[in-house]
C-alpha cells in the first residue's frame, strides 16, 4: 500500500512530543539556552602551564584594561617584568599599582604609547632599545572598534593604525632586539598579536585603499565594521608573512595571533552597538580573565614554543582565517 504526505495537510511540529504553545515554546527557549551556555563554558581554553617567567622582560600594548590587564596579572605573577604599553599614563598607574597589590611583583613598568601616533611608537621604541637589554614576550593587544570614521595625526584610517599599522611598525622596531636575545638566550622569544574572527568581515582587502576612502562601505553604517574586520584580517596575514621572514633565524622568534574570544570589556566604549550587544549577550561573554587564556597560553606554554605562523582560537590551533 502506498504512502503519503499530502503536504497541504502537513504540520512540521507533528515529530516533536508536545505542541508548540507558548508554555512550551518557553521551556524549549531556556533548555536552547542553558545547552548553549554549557557549550560555551566546556570549550572554553584554559592555560594550564605553570610555568615560570623570572628573568624575562614582557611588553603588553593596552594593558590597563580588560583582555591586557588580566595577562598583566597572571604574567606578572609567574616573575616576569612586565612594561605596561598605554595611551593613557593615569589609568595605567592604577593598572601598575592594582597588579603590584595582587601579585606582589614590583618589576612593573609603565611606558607611554599611543598606536595612532608614528611618532609615539618611535619613542616608545627608541626608550625600550635604550633601557632594556633583552625582550622575551610582545603582547600586541591593544585595539579599537566601531568609533566613527577619522584620521589620525598621521593621515591613516584610526582603526587601521591603531590596530595593525601602529603594532607592525612597533614589531618591526623591536624584532631586532627580539632576535638577539633569542639567539643569545638559545630559547625563542614570542611575537603575539591579537586578532578576532570577526576578520572575516572583511571579505575583499584593496591594498590600494587602506584608508577606505573608495570602498563600497564608505559613509553607511557598515563602514566601521568592515575596516574592524580589515584590520583584524591584517593582524594575521601579518603574522604568517613575519614568522615566515624570520625562518632565516630558525626558532629564535615566533610569531602568531589568536582570537580571544567574546569578552565582556570596557571594548564596547567605542561603540554603541558594540556596547548593546555586550550588554544584551552579557551572559554568555567570557570574562577578560576568561579571553585572556589563549594569550597566556602562547606566551608561556611549552608545547607551542616552536610553534610559528599560526592562529589560536582557545588554546589550540584554529584553522579559521
Amino acid at each position: 500500500m502506498r504512502r503519503f504526505v499530502l503536504l497541504d495537510r502537513f504540520n512540521p511540529f507533528q515529530m516533536f512530543l508536545f505542541n508548540f504553545d507558548v508554555p512550551n515554546s518557553v521551556i524549549v527557549g531556556i533548555f536552547l539556552i542553558v545547552t548553549f551556555k554549557i557549550y560555551l563554558e566546556i570549550t572554553k581554553g584554559v592555560c594550564r602551564s605553570k610555568k615560570r617567567l623570572d628573568g624575562k622582560t614582557i611588553i603588553i600594548t593596552g594593558a590597563n584594561t580588560g583582555i591586557g590587564k588580566e595577562t598583566a596579572l597572571d604574567l606578572a605573577l609567574r616573575g616576569g617584568r612586565i612594561i605596561l604599553a598605554c595611551r593613557y599614563l593615569k589609568k595605567a598607574t592604577l593598572a601598575k599599582d592594582d597588579v603590584v597589590e595582587k601579585t606582589g611583583n614590583n618589576n612593573i613598568v609603565i611606558k607611554k604609547l599611543d598606536l595612532a601616533s608614528f611618532d609615539s611608537v618611535r619613542e616608545f621604541a627608541a626608550d625600550v632599545l635604550k633601557n632594556e637589554p633583552k625582550l622575551h614576550i610582545l603582547i600586541n593587544n591593544a585595539g579599537c572598534a566601531g568609533i566613527e570614521k577619522r584620521r589620525t595625526v598621521d593621515g591613516l584610517e584610526n582603526q587601521m593604525q591603531t590596530n595593525h599599522f601602529g603594532h607592525f611598525l612597533l614589531t618591526n622596531l623591536l624584532i631586532g632586539l627580539m632576535i638577539e636575545t633569542g639567539e643569545k638566550e638559545q630559547e625563542e622569544t614570542r611575537v603575539i598579536n591579537v586578532s578576532a574572527d570577526l576578520s572575516f568581515l572583511c571579505r575583499n582587502l584593496n591594498l590600494d585603499d587602506l584608508n577606505f576612502a573608495r570602498d563600497s562601505t564608505a559613509g553607511t553604517l557598515l563602514a566601521p565594521l568592515k575596516i574592524y574586520g580589515a584590520s583584524k584580517l591584517c593582524n594575521i596575514l601579518f603574522s604568517v608573512e613575519l614568522s615566515n621572514k624570520l625562518q632565516s633565524h630558525g626558532k629564535a622568534v615566533t610569531v602568531n595571533s589568536l582570537h580571544p574570544g567574546a569578552v565582556l570589556t570596557e571594548f564596547g566604549r567605542f561603540s554603541i552597538v558594540a556596547n548593546i550587544f555586550m550588554r544584551l549577550f552579557a551572559p554568555f561573554l567570557k570574562s577578560p580573565r576568561e579571553g585572556a587564556q589563549t594569550t597566556i597560553y602562547l606566551a608561556v606554554a611549552d608545547d607551542v614554543a616552536n610553534v610559528t605562523g599560526q592562529y589560536f582560537r582557545d588554546c589550540k590551533v584554529s584553522y579559521f582565517q
